[in-house]
């Protein structure tokens, strides 16, 4: 009797599962237990809305307010509150943006950058516990996937962005 071959499962359920999986990773990543964890491990008081400016800011180039907030999908006035408040404690400072002086960037301070890293090395810490069973060729592949599914994220919502697709809310802009 010939053997029989597998079925290919349908790519809507691949789909699926790679959806709730991201669904719940970014849930796990993102819940208050996990920032509370990070903040005590790197010895930080931040909330989690500061905590997400800062990293924010340390992923690019100085942005102005207005920037960081279409980035973050968040209001101006939020971010303009944050940002004091990581000011005040002396994270992030406010220049002049050379390309028009009327307009102002944030960028990283010194402690700034070593409290990104701070809660960078304790989010890696982490993830070397969650995936110490796995092998080295398991890793690369995982990372190779992750870079390559990011990319792709980035490739086709600019392109419905840049089409004028209804997903764009009221007044947002592409940045």
């Amino acid at each position: 009797m010939p053997t029989p071959h597998p079925v290919a499962e349908p790519a809507s359920t691949a789909l699926a599962e790679i959806e709730q999986a991201l669904t719940r990773l970014t849930h796990l990543a993102g819940r208050a237990r996990q920032h509370e964890r990070v903040m005590a491990e790197s010895g930080l008081a931040l909330d989690r809305a500061a905590a997400a400016v800062l990293q924010h800011i340390a992923g690019g180039e100085p942005s102005r307010p207005g920037v960081l907030a279409a980035r973050l999908s968040v209001e101006a006035s939020h971010v303009t509150r944050q940002l004091r408040h990581l000011e005040r404690a002396g994270y992030v400072v406010r220049v002049a943006d050379p390309a028009d002086r009327r307009a102002q960037l944030v960028r990283l301070t010194g402690a700034g950058l070593a409290a990104v890293e701070r809660m960078r090395e304790v989010r890696r810490r982490g993830m070397e516990m969650a995936l110490s069973d796995w092998t080295p060729g398991e890793l690369r592949q995982l990372a190779v996937l992750l870079r390559r599914l990011l990319d792709d994220f980035v490739t086709h919502t600019e392109s419905a962005l840049d089409a004028g697709s209804p997903t764009r809310g009221a007044g947002e802009r592409r940045t």
